[in-house]
C-alpha cells in the first residue's frame, strides 16, 4: 500500500471522525493503522440491519470493564443514531473510536450527536504528489485524477463512469437528497464545466431549468458529500473593485474530466491548464489539512480580470498556477497587480512547467511543479 501523508493517532489516544470522498482509501488506511481494532462495517447489510433495529447492541457487545478495545465504525453516516451509543461509551467506559464516513450531510442535517466536540476531525484526500516523491507523474494526476484505484488503473474512464453512477445512486438517490435526479445529473455536468471558476448560480440555474436557490442547495450537497469545496474571494482592504463570487473546486480532477467530457489532456491546452489549477488547489488543501497549518485559503481577482489563484492567510503567500513551459510578463500580470493593491504581500509564486526555479527582478518566484511539490511537503509554503 502507498504510504499516505495523513498520520492518524495511536489507538486508544483519541476518538475521531475520518471523513473523505468515496474511494480515497479511508478503510485501507484504518485497517493498516489499527489491525487489532474491533471493526463494524455498516456497508454490510446484515450489520446495518442489526444496529438499525437496536443501536444499544453496540453498548451491550463491548466489555463492561477491563481493557477496552479500539473500535472502528465504517460508513457511520449511514446510521447517525449509533453516535448516541458512541458518546455514552466514550464518556462512561472510556472506549475510543474511529468513525469513518464519506458524507457528513445526513449526520449534520439529522442533528446527530457529534460527541459534543470531543471527537477530532481528520480528512483523507486522494493521492497527493507528495506521496510519490522524489518523482511523480503530473500528466497521470491530471488525466486519471487522485482517487487511488482510478489513479493506478490503466483504463480510468470505465472506473470514473462507475464512480459517478454509484455517487448518484448511493449518495444522492439512496439518501433521497434531491427530488429530481436527472436534473441533478445535468447540474453535475454544468458544475464540472465551471470547475476552478467563480460560480454564477443564476447562469447554471437557467441552463438546468431550476431556481438559483435549488442550484445553491445542489452545491451544498456536493460540499456535504465531500465531492468539492469552496474557495472564497479575498476582499480585505480592496483599492479597486474585486470579484465577490466564490470559486468551486471538485475534489477529484478525474471526475471533472469525465463529467466535462474533456478526453485526454495534453500540455499546452486550455483544459490542461484548468486541470493544473485544480491539482494545485488539491495539493495546497491536503497539505494544509495534513500538516494542521489551519491556514485560510482564498483567491484574489479584480473585476478587470487580473488575479492570483490562491492567497494564503492575510497575504502571507500569493500563488498563481500556470501550466506553461515558458513564463512571460503576461503570466505575471496578476501577481504584479496584486502587489500594487497589497504592497504588504510577503511572498509571490507562480507554479508552472519550466525546468528550473528562478526569481524575477521584482521578486516573483517562478517555481516548476516538481519543485513546488517538494517545497510544499517539506513545510516551506505554509508558515
Amino acid at each position: 500500500m502507498k504510504k499516505r501523508k495523513l498520520h492518524l493517532p495511536p489507538a486508544q489516544q483519541e476518538t475521531f471522525f475520518l471523513w473523505g470522498p468515496r474511494q480515497t482509501g479511508k478503510s485501507t488506511l484504518l485497517k493498516s493503522t489499527y489491525p487489532d481494532a474491533v471493526w463494524i462495517d455498516l456497508l454490510k447489510a446484515e450489520e446495518f440491519r442489526r444496529y438499525l433495529n437496536k443501536p444499544e447492541l453496540l453498548r451491550q457487545e463491548l466489555p463492561r470493564e477491563g481493557e477496552m478495545p479500539f473500535v472502528v465504525i465504517d460508513e457511520v453516516q449511514k446510521l447517525p443514531a449509533l453516535l448516541d451509543e458512541v458518546h455514552w461509551l466514550h464518556e462512561n467506559r472510556h472506549v475510543h473510536f474511529a468513525l469513518c464516513g464519506s458524507s457528513a450531510r445526513k449526520v449534520k442535517r439529522g442533528h446527530a450527536n457529534l460527541l459534543g466536540g470531543r471527537a477530532i476531525r481528520y480528512e483523507l484526500f486522494g493521492f497527493v504528489a507528495g506521496e510519490f516523491l522524489p518523482g511523480f507523474d503530473l500528466d497521470r494526476f491530471l488525466n486519471h485524477g487522485y482517487l487511488p484505484r482510478i489513479y493506478l488503473s490503466p483504463q480510468p474512464r470505465r472506473l470514473l463512469n462507475a464512480y459517478v453512477a454509484n455517487y448518484l445512486k448511493e449518495e444522492i438517490a439512496a439518501e433521497s437528497l434531491v427530488r429530481n435526479l436527472p436534473v441533478f445529473s445535468d447540474f453535475l455536468n454544468m458544475a464540472a464545466l465551471s470547475d476552478t471558476e467563480p460560480v454564477n448560480f443564476s447562469t447554471i440555474a437557467r441552463d438546468c431549468g431550476v431556481s438559483s436557490k435549488t442550484i445553491k442547495e445542489y452545491y451544498q450537497i456536493l460540499e456535504d458529500t465531500l465531492l468539492g469545496r469552496w474557495l472564497p474571494s479575498y476582499r480585505k482592504r480592496p483599492k479597486r473593485r474585486v470579484a465577490a463570487a466564490p470559486k468551486f473546486y471538485f475534489s477529484d480532477v478525474g471526475v471533472v474530466n469525465f463529467l466535462a467530457k474533456r478526453g485526454v489532456l495534453e500540455q499546452g491546452g486550455e483544459l490542461y491548464g484548468k486541470a493544473f489549477e485544480n491539482w494545485c488547489f488539491h495539493e495546497l488543501t491536503a497539505c494544509n489539512m495534513y500538516s494542521e497549518a489551519f491556514a485560510e485559503l482564498s483567491y484574489w481577482r479584480l473585476t478587470s480580470g487580473a488575479e492570483a489563484d490562491f492567497i494564503i492567510n492575510d497575504m502571507e503567500v500569493a500563488i498563481e498556477a500556470k501550466a506553461s513551459q515558458k513564463i512571460n510578463a503576461k503570466h505575471l500580470k496578476g501577481l504584479r497587480n496584486l502587489k500594487v493593491d497589497h504592497p504588504s504581500v510577503k511572498r509571490r509564486m507562480i507554479i508552472c512547467l519550466e525546468e528550473k526555479s528562478r526569481e524575477t527582478d521584482d521578486g516573483i518566484e517562478v517555481v516548476p511543479a516538481k519543485d513546488f511539490v517538494k517545497m510544499l511537503w517539506q513545510g516551506d509554503v505554509f508558515s
